[in-house]
């Protein structure tokens, strides 16, 4: 396994909980799927809990050879990217280190730039006459070596501040890698400023907006896949596939985020579904309002389920096992989150979480095909279970529910099982991974809790 190194714990495959596309008629910022990878991050915040007996023999010595290992064949611009990279992504800096070969640095690179694109979007503070022309032309900053910006007020404006040196070790990127994040980055700028002052109203609008703020990614990241050689180039050039990969986290990301988004004045659920059901999105969040607020969670439940035919198929062709197992935790993360989702009162109440326990199990078992079908019947199975009779989307919910189990069934049935793919080396790593995980996210999972206890039920 190449280069497993540097700090903590293990997530996700889409970048923040989307690099954030908010409608602006809402009074805040995008919501992008830098945040995507948001969705792993928090099922390790729920994994979270400091426990000596998950430390496999040699913990700190092989952490500690892997790291010095990688350091020191790295050029100090690029060691500063990866400083960023810890800084600004909690989570997903251990998946990206446990990447092989050069593919490590070019996701690390492609991460980065997207996180400094979405600082700018982010900040509400830069006027929209000078932010619309900034994201439209961002892409072009990577080729212009002095290039920064020293005026965003966001928590993560040392990328802004400091772009020379990312921008610096992309140009250090072979040209395959730099024709692909400059082309994701410039159609994802030009995403972003058109729906800074956009709501979400259609159905299709919604696929489109997740599309700028996820789909895209996905995309991207398999195009850099298929360009490091360790996945076929039909990973790539399948861009229908990828692109649901990312719909269907970022999805669950809005599903799940309803209330935090609304209290905030974020509003993300689509307009053409809410609107069956209530005259404004926040009143669903009033009790006598339940009944219609879980038909429309049940209904954008019921969408996202949709994606997951894609998700089987795109993780049956993967074959370099730290790519897959860089794609198929977050996936499982979300069908774990869609089902406690599914037809759940707290949904519109609180935060909702899945147990501690669960996200580990998913962890660790997610890393090859077999599994990955059996855990998405398991979840596909407990959401059957709590269809209601009266549910107005129950037919179409069941029918996806039939199509997912016949998917997974003849995918697990014509494709070998990946288990014999699975060195020991890389059992070792995903301990390794599973317990700097369980240490690491009790800090932070104080802290959001912490965090939850002040803000009240």
């Amino acid at each position: 396994m190449a280069g497993a190194c540097c700090k903590c714990p293990l997530s996700l495959f889409v970048f923040k909980r989307s690099l954030s596309v908010a409608p602006r008629g809402c009074g805040s910022a995008p919501r992008f799927l830098l945040h995507g990878w948001r969705l792993g991050e928090r099922g390790l915040q729920e994994a979270a809990r400091p426990s000596s007996a998950l430390r496999p023999a040699g913990f700190y010595r092989q952490t500690a050879f892997l790291c010095l290992s990688c350091q020191e064949s790295m050029t100090e611009s690029l060691r500063t990217c990866y400083l960023y990279l810890n800084q600004t992504s909690r989570s997903f800096a251990a998946v990206i280190q446990a990447l092989d070969g050069e593919l490590r640095h070019a996701v690390c690179i492609f991460y980065l730039v997207l996180r400094a694109l979405d600082t700018v979007e982010d900040d509400m503070t830069i006027p929209l006459d000078k932010k619309v022309p900034m994201l439209n032309d961002f892409h072009t900053f990577l080729y212009q070596d002095e290039w920064c910006f020293t005026e965003s007020q966001e928590k993560d404006r040392q990328v802004l501040e400091d772009f020379p040196t990312i921008s610096l070790e992309f140009r250090n990127l072979a040209q395959e890698y730099r024709d692909v994040i400059s082309d994701i980055c410039h159609r994802m700028g030009v995403g972003m400023a058109e729906f800074l002052e956009k709501k979400v109203g259609s159905m299709k609008e919604w696929d489109q907006y997740c599309h700028y703020v996820a789909g895209l990614v996905g995309i991207g990241l398999s195009r850099l896949f298929s360009a490091s050689q360790l996945e076929d180039p039909e990973v790539g050039r399948d861009t229908e596939l990828a692109n649901s990969m990312g719909l269907f986290l970022q999805k669950t990301n809005i599903i799940r985020d309803y209330l935090e988004d609304t209290q905030e004045g974020r509003a993300f659920w689509p307009r053409e579904a809410w609107s069956q059901f209530a005259g404004r999105l926040e009143d669903l969040a009033q009790p006598e309002k339940l009944e219609s607020a879980l038909s429309c969670l049940n209904l954008l439940v019921t969408d996202a389920l949709h994606h997951v035919p894609d998700v089987i198929a795109y993780l049956s062709r993967l074959r370099n096992q730290s790519v897959f197992n860089f794609c198929a935790i977050p996936q499982v993360m979300a069908i774990a989150t869609l089902s406690t989702c599914y037809n759940n009162p707290m949904v519109f109440q609180g935060v909702v979480k899945i147990r501690k326990g669960q996200a580990v199990t998913l962890m660790m078992e997610a890393t090859n095909m077999s599994a990955v079908q059996t855990i998405i019947a398991q979840y596909s199975q407990e959401i059957l279970h709590k269809v209601s009779l009266t549910d107005p989307s129950r037919e179409k919910t069941l029918h996806i529910l039939a199509v997912i189990r016949e998917k997974s069934a003849l995918s697990q049935s014509s494709l070998r099982s990946r288990t014999h793919h699975l060195s020991p080396m890389y059992l070792s790593a995903a301990m390794v991974l599973a317990a700097l995980s369980w240490q690491y996210l009790s800090t932070t999972a104080a802290q959001a809790q912490g965090t939850s206890d002040m803000q009240g039920p």
